[in-house]
């Protein structure tokens, strides 16, 4: 079993309450190799692997709705101070989530699109997305106007560069993660500051791009000059007349993009920096909604990753043709259906 990535939780006080919960199942129905999650216990350690390698472990509903049930038993359990998440595969922790069978349900108008977005969110501005899953809530929260450019373009951080943009607290290489499991699941009784000890003595030992500056460094400086602005249209405006190659290049990647999400975002964004995470995914779920009832969604799966012309027809298909109204509506209150947490 090949981990890639993993996540490390101290005995978890909040968890999202699902709006469906399947009845309890013991650990022991998972354990075949064809379960799509696996779960065990470590040491000190609850250990959820994520086993769909061929999908790159891409979530679905019905493995989320065993995740959840079995971190409330360890949350309860006396012995449990740690969870792990990891993936199998060698290829990805997790690609997301199943997109294709939400995109399925929600043009059959299933609850599928509905309980999956409930439970668990997916991320994309290029298939007429939005940064979710909290992402309103940490990324304003990065350095400068770091979390907009990476919301707005997709650009994507890997490795070391996710920790040194704040995204990840640590960075630890491949191929000392087995070492670091064992090293976590073996402590005795640990407290959240032994945990932090020895995720930080990995972080240290890992060397690889130690001596490399932060990918987007050079970047910085335009980033928070170009990106500070009141709309998207204002950010556009101000790529263009900056005019150099970094300017042209973000302002190719935003014309790829659906005009929609691309201000749902922004505004999502802006309201987030002062919002709780509990107030940010309950705004998030209205915004998922809002992309299930619309356009842009579908199409952007239908031309990424189904027909994968990369040639989406958005709709509106211009930022101007985006109206405060149509905005509005996707923060607009779900009323009995809002997420509850």
């Amino acid at each position: 079993m090949n981990a890639t990535l993993f996540s490390v939780r101290l005995r978890p006080k909040h968890f999202h309450r699902l709006h469906v919960v399947l009845q309890h199942i013991g650990m022991a129905t998972h354990s075949g190799s064809e379960a799509e999650i696996l779960l065990e216990k470590a040491g000190c350690a609850g250990v959820i692997t994520l086993n769909r390698p061929k999908a790159l472990n891409a979530l679905n509903l019905s493995m989320i709705q065993l995740i959840y049930p079995q971190i409330k038993v360890w949350e309860e359990d006396p012995k449990t101070f740690v969870i792990i998440i990891k993936g199998t595969g060698g290829k990805a922790f997790c690609a997301g989530g199943d997109i294709r069978a939400v995109t399925d349900a929600g043009k059959a108008g299933q609850r599928l699109a509905q309980d999956f977005f409930r439970e668990e969110y997916i991320l994309n501005n290029a298939i007429g997305l939005f940064p979710d899953v909290g992402g309103g809530y940490f990324l304003p929260r990065l350095s400068g106007k770091l979390g907009c450019y990476l919301a707005l373009t997709g650009f994507r951080l890997k490795g070391r560069d996710v920790q040194r943009a704040g995204v990840a607290t640590h960075f630890v290489e491949s191929e000392k993660v087995p070492a670091l499991e064992k090293e976590l699941t073996s402590l005795k009784s640990p407290s959240k500051e032994d945990v932090a000890d020895v995720l930080s003595s990995y972080h240290t030992k890992s060397k690889i791009d130690q001596g490399k500056p932060f990918i987007l460094d050079e970047h910085m400086d335009k980033i928070n000059s170009l990106f500070s602005a009141n709309s998207v249209e204002d950010i556009v405006e101000n790529l263009k007349k900056d005019g150099s190659s970094f300017a042209l290049q973000q302002l190719e990647t935003l014309k790829k993009m659906s005009p929609t999400s691309l201000k749902m975002t922004f505004r999502q964004l802006k309201e987030g920096v002062s919002m709780t995470l509990q107030d940010v995914l309950t705004m998030e779920y209205r915004l998922s909604q809002a992309c299930m009832r619309g356009h842009d969604f579908y199409e952007g799966v239908r031309a990424v990753l189904i027909d994968k012309d990369q040639n989406p027809k958005w709709k509106p298909a211009l930022l101007e043709e985006v109206t405060d109204e149509d905005l509005e509506s996707c923060f607009k209150s779900l009323g009995s259906n809002d997420l509850k947490l």
